[in-house]
């Protein structure tokens, strides 16, 4: 199969000579209406009604007990791992493979990541490799786990659903237990997303969707936590709306909390996403099918959803032969004007990160040499 080959499927996919982007979002429901509502009733920050009726409709969709609206999913993460007790110093384990904001998460807690392996299935935290590490590595003392070496306790696990597959959850979710380590899903990309049948996200003690403009619904900017009981979520808006007492008129607060409110604005445009989310979803399986039809058989190696998922297929992807081809491919396919993108940096060769904890990352890396994104944009024309 030829590189010229891909454009063209691609631009006859999406039946355009333009610019073919990763990833754009649709508008072609309530969008312009629901703004405008807000606009005219003037409650276009954090109070109104668009908030808790977008709110209401997450939780209801991904069967969370409460959902609670964030100015973007990495308040959300962050908001997360704090209430999940993360301090300074901590250790908080998660993949290499992954976008940056799930590690400034936990760095601006203070906290350091530890990176273990992906599955080389999922492309997310794989659960054996986790328990490999942490049986040479720590120990449980008390109600904790701790790094044998440092003595740093080991506060939480963060799995993240890569490009909308599920990870091995409730693999994952064992291990936490047997360890003491609370789960919080990076769920940023799995709107959507189901592991044997259940969404994901609910899994842990809490989980973040993302809401940026690349996502599969989008609010602009914006983030939703999920909380497993009510009585974590009622605490999870209280200090995510700066911890404010209730009063008509009074301004009083009881603790230190965040500024992590979404705007009614962002919320209408939500609301009317939601609306469309389930045509979304429709759309696209059906690319998702094209292209793994369309490389069956070829050098490239379409990713496919794990056989215990149920993917929302954010962004597709397909394996190069090797570091070489990936990059050869990237490079005539953005020229062609056709936007594809290499996996992420892994997270280990940023500055930042270089000195932080880690196995061999054997598949993270491999994956890394490989990987390419493909557009992937629901449109009409895949219904």
């Amino acid at each position: 199969m030829t590189i010229p080959s891909v454009i063209e499927f691609i631009r006859d996919t999406y039946q355009t000579d333009d610019v073919i982007p990763l990833h754009a979002p649709t508008f072609a429901g309530n969008e312009k209406k629901y703004v405008l509502d807000t606009l005219t009733s003037t409650y276009v920050s954090s109070i109104g009604q668009y908030v808790d009726a977008f709110e209401d409709k997450i939780a209801r969709f991904t069967g969370a007990a409460r959902a609670v609206a964030t100015v973007n999913g990495t308040a959300a993460l962050s908001t997360a791992l704090y209430l999940a007790g993360v301090k300074p110093h901590d250790l908080v384990i998660t993949q290499a493979l992954t976008f940056v904001a799930t590690c400034n998460a936990l760095h601006h807690l203070g906290a350091e990541p530890v990176f273990i392996d992906i599955s080389a299935t999922s492309l997310g935290l794989c659960p054996r490799a986790l328990d490999n590490w942490l049986t040479e590595n720590a120990e449980r003392v008390d109600e904790h786990c701790v790094h044998r070496k440092t003595r740093q306790v080991i506060r939480a696990a963060v799995p993240m659903h890569t490009f909308g597959h599920p990870v091995e959850i409730d693999e994952l979710l064992a291990v936490c237990q047997k360890w003491r380590i609370s789960l919080i899903e990076d769920a940023a990309e799995s709107l959507g997303s189901f592991y044997k049948g259940v969404h994901t996200g609910t899994f842990g003690k809490y989980g973040a969707l993302s809401f940026n403009g690349n996502k599969i619904i989008t609010t602009g900017g914006g983030g939703m936590l999920l909380c497993q009981s009510a009585t974590d979520g009622v605490r999870a808006k209280h200090i995510t709306t700066t911890a404010k007492i209730p009063h008509p008129w009074a301004f009083s607060h009881d603790e230190p909390g965040f500024n992590h409110r979404m705007p009614n604005l962002n919320a209408a445009l939500g609301y009317a996403q939601m609306e469309a989310l389930t045509t979304f979803l429709q759309q696209k399986r059906t690319l998702a099918l094209r292209y793994a039809a369309f490389f069956a058989g070829t050098t490239f190696q379409f990713i496919k959803e794990p056989v215990y998922a149920r993917s929302n297929y954010w962004l597709n992807a397909v394996l190069c032969e090797n570091k070489a081809a990936q990059e050869a491919f990237v490079a005539e396919m953005n020229h062609a004007n056709v936007r594809v993108r290499p996996a992420w940096k892994l997270m280990h060769r940023l500055p930042m990160f270089s000195h932080a904890l880690r196995d061999d990352l054997t598949h993270s890396i491999a994956i890394e040499e490989r990987l390419v994104n493909l557009p992937s944009s629901a449109s009409p024309l895949l219904s």
